[in-house]
């Protein structure tokens, strides 16, 4: 079958997605009470996937069942990119999203995927909740620039480099084509940890790298063993570059149509989901790791010769050069929470 084809079903499908999403993203209400779509790009089994089932779930019981929520999975109704927008334009009331990936509808907010700026994840978890001075002010900023609030965050975990080869060092990457997301700060980290970065949408990764279009991508060891990417790469850099919160969106429109009752229960299911999926996250890591190591993943950290500091010295370097006039003060602002 040739590209187009397939190209057509997929903007028809699209398409078909998100107008039945209209209604129900604009707050729509009946006599059984109000309905949201939440549309996302991973399979239901992973992380994100599970905690955007949890929220489903966490409004429905908080709201007495006035509010239900239907969860589309794996791309459904649209791309990384096509999702933020989507919300933006209310034509979905809900879905998740990287911090960069919400810069690009308000673009503030990629500084909080800058690599290496968080001490650990508590420090994560205190920038990214919605009550702390930076998330209030980037909300704000959000509202206003795109009709879209920051509903949660939640730790998604720790981005790792994955090859088909062993990496020690930067040098090692010379002209090795990584899957970059597309999107500034992510393209720069890939850059900085010595590869060439190419952009790549999500839904796109497997085949890229079966394809040979990349050699390699970074993501958290939960989306390596929940996405399967193991199966076409034989090795794991410990390189902890990036520490992610994965942070969910709500259409404007929408959270103001919601009584005041209704944004109570709504706020209770973020916070309880924010911090279940949080523990879940943090507590699998080192079962994941293991199982990734019994797949015959070679995984190499600073114990098996890793140079950790030559990533962070060569990534630093390169992000201070392009996001410090931008980014200072926020990063200044990020530092300072305790």
């Amino acid at each position: 079958m040739s590209a187009r084809p397939h190209s057509l079903t997929r903007r028809l499908t699209l398409a078909l997605g998100l107008s039945l999403a209209l209604g129900a993203a604009t707050g729509a209400r009946s006599d059984q009470g109000v309905e949201f779509r939440y549309g996302h790009m991973n399979p239901p089994t992973s992380a994100a996937g599970i905690q955007a089932n949890w929220l489903a779930e966490a409004i429905e019981k908080h709201s007495g069942g006035e509010i239900k929520t239907k969860v589309y999975p794996s791309s459904q109704l649209g791309k990384l990119q096509e999702l933020a927008e989507a919300v933006s334009t209310g034509t979905i009331a809900l879905s998740h999203n990287t911090a960069a990936g919400i810069g690009s509808l308000y673009e503030p907010f990629a500084a909080l995927d800058t690599p290496y700026l968080y001490r650990d994840v508590d420090h994560l978890m205190k920038v990214v909740d919605v009550n702390s001075p930076v998330m209030k002010k980037l909300n704000e900023g959000l509202v206003k620039a795109a009709g879209v609030r920051v509903l949660y965050g939640y730790y998604f975990g720790t981005r790792q480099l994955t090859a088909n080869k062993a990496v020690y060092q930067p040098s090692d990457l010379a002209g090795v084509k990584i899957r970059a997301i597309p999107f500034p700060i992510y393209t720069s980290a890939v850059e900085g940890l010595g590869a060439v970065p190419v952009p790549v949408d999500w839904s796109e990764v497997p085949t890229a790298l079966a394809t040979g279009v990349v050699s390699g991508q970074e993501n958290p060891v939960n989306v390596v063993l929940s996405s399967k990417l193991y199966e076409a790469q034989s090795h794991m850099m410990l390189t902890g570059h990036v520490m992610n919160a994965q942070l969910i969106v709500i259409n404007e429109k929408v959270w103001q149509g919601l009584s005041a009752q209704q944004k109570a229960a709504v706020t209770k299911a973020a916070e309880e989901v924010r911090l279940r999926a949080t523990e879940m996250v943090r507590k699998s890591e080192d079962d994941e790791l293991a199982k990734l190591k019994a797949l015959k993943m070679t995984v190499i950290g600073t114990g098996e010769g890793l140079k950790l500091d030559a990533f962070k010295t060569s990534v630093q370097k390169l992000v201070h050069e392009r996001f410090d006039a931008k980014y200072g003060d926020l990063y200044k602002d990020i530092a300072a929470i305790q």
